[in-house]
């Protein structure tokens, strides 16, 4: 399948870019991940602390064990804080 990964605020500055489109067999957000960091060293150093990643599958938050069947963009952005 082919997915548009979004990038935002520190993610993207350490990846280079704020969008891709890559193809993948990735079943979950998890396999995603792990395809991502071994492109390279900039994706490996950007997704390297998890707890310090959320994602959203097509706009709506999501969790690493997400199912990417039929999805079209997975975003990853650092956690919100509000005030």
């Amino acid at each position: 399948m082919r997915l548009d990964v979004l990038y935002f605020a520190w993610l993207r500055e350490r990846i280079g870019q704020p969008k891709e489109r890559i193809e993948t067999e990735a079943a979950t957000v998890r396999d995603l991940v792990a395809q991502l960091i071994a492109m390279d060293e900039y994706h490996a150093a950007a997704l390297s602390d998890l707890s310090a990643v959320r994602v959203a599958v097509d706009q709506e938050l999501a969790d690493l064990d997400t199912p990417l069947t039929g999805a079209r963009e997975v975003a990853f952005f650092p956690p919100m804080t509000g005030g």
